[in-house]
């Protein structure tokens, strides 16, 4: 077990050297298959954001590093369908929880650690309900991503090229409920800190594209 400072991605040149080669071979991978490339970067922030919500707790490293950079395979086009009906009935978290075994065991990762990075990916969605601490770290942490600044970029980014959001009003609905319903679902204290500064931003957002449209429907 790590602590939460315990390769946490910030360790310049000598924390790069002391990593493992799986780590490394897995950040390779996602940053090949991310596409399209507005994908990437959710994966090492979310990571580094996990981690810090320890708070000086002990986890599995390895498990978490994992799981944050495997959870969201499923999305990525070239993984997901491409019938828009198939794609309708997708689901992205068991497609990754299918496929992440082959592949951590392909970049030589720990088999003894594979069933928890699975498990941790399982329940890391908002409804999850996580059965480790590592679980409870990727979920909060995604949780977190999907509110404030970064939460506006990342789901104002889909319209015109995601089949749920087709006009403005789509991402705007979706920011609202977001807004509205995953605070109270964040688990962790840290997460729970966290998230008051995001919570206004995205708030304050809404308020504003509301205020500027002028009751002109988007």
């Amino acid at each position: 077990m790590r602590s939460a400072l315990a390769d946490s991605g910030g360790g310049g040149y000598a924390g790069l050297m002391n990593q493992p080669p799986y780590r490394e071979a897995i950040a390779e991978y996602v940053r090949a298959q991310a596409q399209p490339p507005d994908k990437f970067s959710h994966q090492p922030r979310l990571y580094r954001l996990a981690a810090s919500l320890a708070e000086g707790q002990s986890y599995d490293d390895d498990v978490l590093h994992a799981a944050a950079w495997l959870h969201d395979l499923g999305v990525f086009y070239g993984h997901r369908p491409e019938d828009p009906a198939a794609l309708a009935a997708w689901d992205n978290v068991a497609y990754a929880m299918r496929t992440a075994p082959g592949l951590l065991r392909q970049f030589g990762f720990p088999e003894e650690k594979i069933p928890a990075v699975v498990e941790a990916i399982r329940t890391h969605l908002p409804s999850g309900q996580p059965a480790t601490f590592e679980g409870s770290l990727l979920r909060d942490a995604d949780v977190l991503e999907q509110l404030g600044a970064i939460g506006i970029l990342r789901t104002v980014s889909k319209v015109g090229r995601d089949t749920r959001f087709i006009r403005l009003s789509d991402p705007l609905a979706v920011l609202r409920r977001n807004v509205e319903q995953l605070p109270a679902r964040l688990q962790l204290p840290a997460a729970r800190r966290l998230a008051q500064a995001r919570v206004q931003v995205l708030r304050a957002f809404l308020e504003a594209s509301q205020a500027e449209a002028d009751g002109v429907e988007f």
